[in-house]
């Protein structure tokens, strides 16, 4: 027998029948419903057109979707923000669901772009190089539910009240990403520390450190210790994670914090085979200047995502934005909007490291990896790869970036969390990390395609 559930929408009430469809990154229980008497409005609604021209009886908020005279539109605008409420975020999904929104599966999965989120949505857009978007045709009245996704960040508010044939924009603490669980869902994050780079303390910038833990606690973001800051005696060793697939595959991202050499001797020929597992299932790696060493000694598929020279000093420059893709594109105007940039392309960074040249490396398939940034002699500082690296974007499931350009540098990469921190705020080289680091976040796409909303259902 199918289960049946009530749905409150504040104007009216309706009894909706809900069965399984595909999700992108929930449990596959999302809601379908009947369109039988009992899903109309209490009015009476008019049939509801759908692809193709067959009607059908609307079914929930869909009732409470208006025509407007002269070509007007009813449409929900804002701007989306990391959970700070300080930084706008581009490629941010926001949409109006018409069923409940499943909770996420547990542990590492293959996460898509193209596939229907949870809850049966009506109404989709994503956010602009500005973070500004605008839902279009939404339904009117009170309390209409929004939910606002990167990945496994997401945020589900309800709008008091949606003007009909009008725009009613939003306030940006509705709209910023959760700080914590009982604001929203954030990713399961691994985070190993090191002695060069404190990305536990970027991180922490977010407006996340009540979500910051040792791996025995009830936060969604842990630290494991490498060579650099932990939080207590208790703090694990790096090498507990990446030694341990299970304990790889109970996360959604992996964060490691440059140790200040490669340090070969923790990491294993089977933990680099783990390492590979986790990516290839869907899993997120962002690995910092010397932990090049997981792709460059790795195995031969990640090794040639890049051609790789000998660690050297690069100093302090102005690297340049590479803008031939979209995202490129909307990344180098991002810069710019979050005041990161004065020259649309070109950001001035410091204490930048060489053991990048070219991407990909020799052998590899000319889309087998993405560059974001190099320096003027064309040096690659930051590129990204999906995985598995050989195979066609359709089957890539997972995402692996590398950067050799460090972040909070006036913070003790060595100390205690959360006291090691020390700095406030984020420099420009710490915001083109941060749009990075959410975009690694973000469903898997072919890189050469610019984003695109998933389809209204």
């Amino acid at each position: 027998m199918r289960a049946r559930w009530t749905l409150s929408v504040g104007l009216v009430g309706m009894v909706l029948a809900a069965s399984s469809v595909g999700a992108c990154g929930s449990s596959g229980n999302a809601s379908e419903f009947d369109a039988g008497p009992d899903d109309r409005d209490l009015d009476g609604a008019p049939p509801f057109l759908v692809d193709g021209g067959d009607a059908r009886a609307c079914v929930g908020l869909e009732c409470r979707k208006v025509t407007c005279s002269g070509g007007g539109k009813t449409t929900l605008s804002g701007t989306v923000y990391d959970p700070s409420g300080s930084v706008p975020l581009y490629n941010a999904l926001v949409y109006v669901p018409n069923a409940p929104v499943d909770a996420f599966v547990p542990g590492v999965v293959c996460d898509q772009c193209g596939t229907v989120p949870s809850g049966r949505p009506i109404a989709t857009a994503l956010t602009n190089a500005k973070g500004e978007f605008v839902l279009e045709d939404v339904p009117v009245g009170a309390d209409v539910p929004l939910v606002v996704q990167i990945g496994r960040w997401r945020r589900q508010i309800t709008v008091p009240s949606v003007a009909q044939c009008a725009d009613t924009p939003l306030a940006k603490d509705l709209t910023r990403l959760p700080r914590n669980k009982d604001e929203g869902d954030i990713p399961k994050i691994a985070i190993t520390t090191g002695s060069a780079d404190s990305l536990e303390c970027f991180v922490r910038k977010l407006g996340v450190e009540a979500e910051i833990g040792n791996p025995d606690g009830a936060a969604r973001i842990h630290l494991f210790r490498g060579n650099g800051a932990q939080i207590d005696a208790s703090t694990p060793a790096a090498t507990a994670l990446w030694n341990d697939a299970d304990a790889l595959k109970r996360y959604d991202m992996v964060i490691l914090s440059c140790e200040g050499d490669e340090h070969n001797q923790t990491k294993s020929a089977a933990a680099r085979s783990n390492l590979k597992s986790y990516l290839d299932a869907g899993g997120r790696v962002f690995a910092s200047h010397f932990h090049y060493t997981w792709f460059k000694n790795g195995p031969a598929d990640l090794a040639k995502t890049a051609s790789w020279a000998p660690n050297q000093n690069a100093g302090d420059q102005t690297v340049d934005i590479d803008t031939s893709f979209a995202k490129g594109e909307a990344f180098a105007d991002w810069l710019v909007n979050v005041g990161a940039s004065t020259t649309r392309a070109k950001v001035a960074m410091t204490e930048l490291r060489r053991n990048v040249t070219t991407v990909p490396g020799a052998g590899a398939a000319p889309d087998a990896s993405r560059r974001w940034i190099h320096a003027p002699n064309q040096d690659t500082k930051f590129y990204s790869f999906n995985a598995p690296v050989d195979l066609a974007p359709e089957q890539q499931c997972g995402r692996g970036v590398y950067t050799d350009i460090h972040v909070s540098s006036g913070d003790d990469s060595t100390g205690t969390f959360p006291g090691n921190c020390k700095t406030t705020g984020f420099t420009a080289q710490e915001k083109a990390l941060l749009f990075l680091l959410f975009d690694l976040a973000s469903c898997v796409q072919d890189d050469d395609e610019p984003p695109k909303p998933p389809a209204v259902k």
